[in-house]
């Protein structure tokens, strides 16, 4: 998520109310999370396992809850909780504001694009033209939508990211700042889920298809020409390259990559980074032809149990 204007350490440090290790003017241009962080952006952490992956990213201002040393070319911020403080910029920079009618007057809707009766269309969505909005379809906040899509009654788009920190008291959420972005030619089931990313976008990729009832998690990027069947579940922070197609009821654990072309056989269990081109079945999900010959040898067990109590009789 990038500010609107650019900012100074000096400024963003009075924000949020902590010190600071740099120059006062060293520029601050927006804040991300690590696996989208450019040049400019600032990031949080708040555990020494990833101190240094902080520290090494191409983030530049890093949000950090101890004193270290600071990076050459880089700026610290030191907060007693890092979590809450990045929070507190992006509730400063994108704060909620209510709508006050089903369609937003800030939103832009293209030629020949129809909305059908008892949708929400949100502050600032750019919908493209030729597009078909079903009834009772969600769009929040900052939602953009090229041409020719088509979505399914039922379905919600920009949802909060699913993301929080256990505290004592309770879960405290991150706060969502980003977007979802739906290229041309996409077709959106009923019922489907699209959470906005936290801060940078959720993607669907110009040409795929998705079913119904899905749900697809913050920040994840789904590829040009994918088709996802029914009742799937993508994590957060997935990358599915282009042309994948996965059936019906197949889980995705977040953070992972998804190979071009790959295929994902029905109610499988994604754990793992997947290659291209190859086809996967089963929990984990492992490559057909290996997950069969398991199977195979599995059901041969009481075959061999029988004839080890042969054996000892």
């Amino acid at each position: 998520m990038k500010f609107p204007k650019p900012h100074t350490l000096n400024q963003i440090a009075h924000l949020i109310q902590c010190e600071f290790v740099g120059d006062s003017n060293f520029p601050v241009l927006g804040m991300n999370e690590i696996h989208v962080v450019e040049p400019g952006d600032i990031v949080f952490v708040d555990h020494p396992k990833y101190y240094n992956k902080a520290l090494e990213s191409a983030a530049t201002i890093v949000l950090i809850n101890k004193k270290v040393a600071c990076p050459e070319g880089k700026a610290l911020l030191i907060s007693d909780d890092p979590f809450r403080d990045f929070n507190k910029l992006t509730t400063h920079f994108k704060p909620f504001v209510a709508s006050d009618s089903a369609i937003s007057a800030s939103a832009k809707i293209g030629k020949n694009t129809i909305i059908q009766p008892n949708c929400f269309i949100g502050n600032n969505v750019v919908i493209g033209d030729n597009c078909i909005i079903h009834s009772n379809v969600s769009i929040y906040d900052d939602a953009i939508i090229g041409d020719h899509v088509t979505i399914h009654s039922g379905t919600v788009l920009g949802a909060n990211a699913f993301y929080y920190k256990k505290r004592p008291e309770g879960y405290d959420q991150l706060i969502s700042g980003g977007r979802v972005v739906i290229e041309n030619h996409v077709d959106i089931g009923a019922a489907c889920t699209i959470d906005r990313g936290v801060t940078g976008d959720t993607t669907i990729g110009e040409g795929s298809k998705l079913d119904n009832q899905i749900q697809i998690g913050h920040d994840t990027v789904l590829g040009k020409k994918c088709l996802i069947a029914s009742q799937v579940g993508i994590a957060g922070c997935v990358i599915i390259e282009d042309e994948v197609t996965i059936w019906g009821q197949v889980g995705c654990t977040s953070g992972i990559t998804i190979g071009k072309k790959a295929v994902v056989q029905a109610q499988s269990g994604i754990s793992k980074s997947l290659e291209g081109g190859k086809v996967y079945f089963g929990y984990p999900a492992e490559e057909v032809r290996v997950k069969l010959k398991e199977l195979a040898a599995i059901r041969q067990i009481p075959k061999i149990l029988d004839i080890l109590k042969t054996k000892k009789v």
